[in-house]
């Protein structure tokens, strides 16, 4: 045999990265349904490769096809991100060929996500499918916790009765549509909000709509939970809804809070085993140090870590202590930011390891704003950051107010920041003076900086930016005063 010549070789793009080597499925995919994805057109390119000696040519064509390719690529992709959620790769590969048309939607979300490289043709790296998948399914996680595996298998239609009530319709794209009938998925909706008025046999609503409305959850709220979540309106009152309630009201959660937490997350009444997902989530919490009254606070604030899986809670808090967080201090911090439990371990160290670049104290910061870690580091951390240091501001500087002041991480440049900069430079103060109060961002300016500085200029008298903004009313004018008899005498 003569030898292959590169020189003219396209390399087919199959999967590249060693961390997607386990492809589930067959060589050959054969969806269960065929999807059209309107205005779009794939191109089935030969590849090839010459044989032989100069004047012999053999062509030989390798299965091109984008769309066969992509379809792989998100099933590998899909197949590692359940493994790093605690699945075996067994029960992984399983539940990546049993969701054919899920796999379908996560074709349509790539090209939805890289629509302009289609009109020529153009083949995505892995590095491309991954960027584009990877942000997506961590949201559907944060969404759906333990139950992605279920909502994947089923999607796009709803759980029947018989099977865990959770598992329910994924939010559609943005910039698609789900690659599903509307008329289906209106269908069903439809079905759904008309079974909240008439259970289909007596007439009347089903229990668990009576129980919810009588709990305080008002029928509006269920209307437009059952429109996100057509399963909300067959969930079973005795076998799934009454036990949550009850375990929520043991905690000492206030029954007027209870609808609130429901409408926030739907899916705890569709929980099908209690003692395997929800009891050991909340045993584990309170052996970490949680009491009644945290637990009941933190539930209130985010509902959704009690859908959390026991490895997604292991891993997080495992991180925070790495960072810095002391044990004892954990309590209080999810007591005060559980939202932080739903952020993913990738989100959590890239922004730790931002802070660390710029100074701030990590373990400090998660203790007292650990909700400012859910950030993005583009559009909130870095821009803010660059702003004060084109105006002299030192990195030290910058630490210190975002350790002192976390939530200036969450304010407007354009419409909260850069208006209060520019009124304080014409009040007189060092630019230290905002390094040590960064609070004055978070005053009122209309309201409190601006009458209050013009009473100080009035009365002729001058006190520290810290001082000044930050004592009441009535010591304000104790304090001025003072400064006044003191000034006359």
């Amino acid at each position: 045999m003569g030898h292959v010549s590169t020189g003219k070789m396209q390399a087919f793009p199959s999967i590249r990265s060693s961390e997607l080597s386990s492809l589930p499925g067959a060589a050959f995919f054969r969806p269960r349904t065929q999807l059209t994805f309107p205005n779009k057109l794939f191109f089935c390119r030969a590849k090839y490769a010459e044989l032989g000696n100069a004047g012999s040519h053999n062509l030989i064509f390798a299965p091109a096809n984008p769309l066969v390719t992509e379809k792989e690529e998100a099933k590998a992709v899909l197949t590692l991100f359940l493994k790093k959620r605690g699945l075996s790769n067994a029960v992984a590969t399983r539940t990546v060929n049993k969701s054919a048309l899920f796999i379908d939607h996560l074709v349509s979300r790539i090209h939805s996500v890289h629509k302009n490289r289609y009109p020529g043709g153009q083949e995505l790296t892995t590095l491309e499918i991954r960027d584009a998948l990877n942000p997506y399914l961590e949201t559907l996680y944060e969404e759906f916790g333990d139950i992605l595996v279920d909502v994947v298998e089923n999607f796009p239609n709803p759980a029947t009765e018989e099977r865990s009530t959770e598992n329910l319709s994924i939010p559609s794209l943005e910039e698609e549509p789900v690659s599903a009938p509307i008329t289906t998925l209106n269908s069903k909706k439809l079905k759904a909000l008309a079974r909240l008025t008439d259970d289909g046999l007596t007439g009347k609503p089903p229990p668990h709509i009576i129980y919810l409305t009588a709990l305080g959850m008002e029928i509006e709220v269920i209307n437009e939970v059952t429109s996100k979540f057509p399963s909300f309106a067959y969930n079973s009152l005795d076998r799934k809804i009454k036990p949550v309630v009850e375990v929520l009201l043991d905690l000492g959660i206030p029954k007027s809070d209870i609808p609130t937490i429901l409408s926030k997350r739907p899916h705890l009444c569709g929980i099908r085993r209690m003692e395997k997902l929800l009891i050991p989530t909340i045993t584990y919490l309170k052996n970490l140090g949680m009491d009644k009254k945290q637990l009941s606070k933190a539930i209130c604030r985010f509902p959704a870590l009690l859908t959390c899986s026991r490895q997604k809670l292991e891993s997080t808090i495992d991180l925070l202590y790495e960072l810095g967080l002391p044990a004892e201090n954990l309590g209080k911090v999810l007591t005060r930011g559980p939202q932080i439990l739903g952020y993913s371990v990738e989100t959590l160290k890239a922004r730790a390891k931002y802070f660390h670049s710029i100074g701030v104290d990590v373990g400090s910061l998660l203790y007292s704003y650990p909700t400012i870690f859910g950030l993005n580091i583009e559009t909130h951390l870095k821009p803010l950051t660059e702003f004060f240091l084109e105006r002299g501001f030192s990195p030290a500087d910058i630490a210190s107010m975002i350790s002192r002041f976390g939530s200036l991480c969450t304010f407007s440049l354009s419409k909260n920041i850069m208006p209060k900069w520019e009124f304080f430079l014409t009040m007189g103060y060092p630019k230290s003076d905002l390094v040590r109060y960064p609070q004055c961002f978070g005053c009122s300016l209309e309201l409190r900086i601006k009458p209050r500085h013009a009473i100080m200029r009035e009365i002729g008298v001058t006190m520290s930016l810290g001082r000044l903004l930050s004592v009441s009313d009535g010591n304000l004018n104790e304090i001025l005063k003072r400064k006044m008899e003191k000034h006359v005498g």
